[in-house]
């Protein structure tokens, strides 16, 4: 596979993925404190899923972003049934809870060979790295910190997140945004289109995207191919 003069990555299913562990007592949390009625560890596990889904394709449909302490409302308010007045919740200490937890059941690379074909990949293309991706629960402020735990950080660029830029994928001007910053990444370098390439595990929100965008694109790990494609 050719070389490119810069890589940009999606970030869940293609880097990191969640810790089971994390969703499982984040549901034991929620049935503690928020749970008025009662409801079983198993039913706010389903509300946090179903919330999750419907904010996925909201985000996917309007191009825009629906964030974290939204996402949080939603689920509180559907556990009560719509009856919780929600000026009760204390969002800044729910969020602190939130992130707490998240390092106490940190996401997890994607694979044993994430890593290391990031670093072979740096040093063989030379090119420039971002991140372009959409997020749910969990803040880019968050995902920064996931990143600097895995060491991560460093390969990157510039990372660009969805509730920071209040634009989703496809949303074809997130990778405008992105456009940007690869040219002032590379000061004094005119990189064509042709020169970048987005990877991801979505085939609408990565591949499509990035070719309706006239960008190169490769679909990992929900297909046959993986990481390691990136430098055969």
């Amino acid at each position: 596979m050719p070389y490119y003069q810069h890589y940009s990555f999606d970030l869940w299913l293609t880097l990191i993925k969640s810790n089971p562990e994390f969703k499982i007592e984040r549901a034991k949390y929620f049935h503690r404190h928020h749970n008025a009625h009662h409801k079983s560890v198993e039913e706010i596990a389903a509300i946090f899923r179903r919330v999750d889904l419907t904010v996925n394709a909201i985000n996917e449909k309007t191009g825009k972003n629906i964030d974290a302490d939204e996402m949080y409302l939603m689920v509180i308010d559907s556990i009560h049934h719509g009856q919780l007045n929600l000026d009760e919740v204390e969002l800044p200490h729910l969020q602190t809870k939130m992130e707490e937890l998240l390092f106490l059941y940190p996401p997890l690379l994607y694979s044993d060979v994430t890593f290391e074909a990031l670093h072979r990949l740096k040093q063989k293309s030379g090119g420039t790295f971002s991140l372009l991706s959409n997020t749910g629960y969990i803040t880019g402020k968050t995902l920064r910190k996931v990143l600097a735990l895995h060491q991560l950080g460093d390969f990157f660029d510039f990372q660009l997140y969805s509730d920071e830029t209040g634009m989703s994928k496809p949303n074809q001007a997130f990778f405008g945004v992105m456009l940007n910053n690869i040219s002032i990444c590379n000061p004094g370098k005119s990189i064509p289109l042709a020169g970048i390439i987005h990877v991801g595990d979505n085939p609408r929100n990565d591949t499509a995207a990035a070719d309706a965008f006239g960008i190169s694109s490769m679909l990992i790990n929900s297909n046959q191919q993986t990481i390691l494609n990136l430098i055969s």
